[in-house]
């Protein structure tokens, strides 16, 4: 298939994981019966709320969550991917931040565990720390199915394009940024990195957004994004919980890397062999 839609749900998630998981099941039925092959969802779909109780929401993989999903994929048909939800680690006080993509017979196609953790800390003073309650996952996960070869990642891994580089050098030509991006940097930040990798990778780009002010919580942006790998934005949410669609055309996508391929100019060695020289410099 050449050609898919692809729908991204823009949540506002708050601190009841039961009403946050019937509300998104509500934006997944809109999506199909809006023609949607494909369903994606924001970071922390399930829960946005006290960092203390991060465990006490947190699940399997075989979870109900999952469970839940799985049986709307099936009943639509269609590709699903989560959002992230808080996975259980078990004997241990911190969880994962974890996303699941499932396929239109409702099996698990494969799980990604968020790398890059936001830990912020200015004049010796702590601001935030995702990984007092996060523990980071610790590999890339790109997911071969009949619709694109799609990339995994979660929220601030997007300031990192060494893993999306990655990514479309293993193959992906949709990425996928599920995100809880504070107001504070979202407006600044948000789309001009979501266009860079893009435009970097020549991939598109699917990134469902939280929008909202949040009990226990910072104000999130919202403003959901689908762009295209030439950096077009090809739709953007309004503020406000809505399900946003996109058609992906990968014979396009084909026709960018045909003329430009930066891919393939990509020198790692080069990379690599300059960070040995630095290291060795010190």
């Amino acid at each position: 298939m050449s050609r898919f839609v692809a729908a991204a749900c823009q949540l506002d998630s708050r601190d009841d994981k039961a009403a946050n998981v019937e509300r998104a099941l509500e934006l997944l039925d809109e999506a199909a019966a809006d023609g949607a092959d494909f369903v994606a969802f924001p970071e922390m779909t399930t829960f946005i709320g006290p960092e203390e109780r991060f465990a006490e929401v947190a699940e399997s993989l075989d979870g109900p969550t999952i469970q839940r999903f799985s049986e709307k994929a099936r009943e639509h048909g269609v590709f699903v991917h989560t959002g992230s939800f808080f996975e259980r680690i078990p004997n241990s006080d911190r969880v994962y931040n974890t996303s699941a993509l499932i396929g239109p017979s409702g099996e698990v196609l494969d799980t990604y565990r968020k790398v890059h953790l936001f830990d912020i800390e200015l004049d010796g003073s702590v601001e935030h720390r995702e990984s007092d309650h996060v523990a980071p996952g610790d590999q890339t996960v790109t997911v071969d199915t009949d619709l694109a070869t799609f990339g995994l990642s979660i929220c601030y891994d997007l300031r990192f394009p060494g893993l999306y580089r990655t990514m479309a050098q293993s193959g992906a030509n949709v990425l996928l940024v599920p995100a809880a991006f504070t107001m504070h940097t979202g407006k600044d930040h948000w789309e001009p990195l979501l266009r860079a990798r893009a435009i970097e990778n020549q991939a598109y780009v699917i990134a469902p957004g939280q929008i909202g002010d949040k009990p226990s919580w910072v104000e999130t942006y919202g403003r959901t994004l689908v762009v295209d790998p030439w950096g077009n934005v090809i739709s953007k949410a309004r503020d406000r919980e809505e399900v946003v669609t996109a058609t992906i055309d990968l014979s396009h996508l084909d026709d960018i890397r045909h003329d430009m391929q930066t891919l393939q100019h990509a020198r790692p060695d080069v990379y690599e062999r300059s960070d040995e020289v630095s290291r060795g410099s010190e």
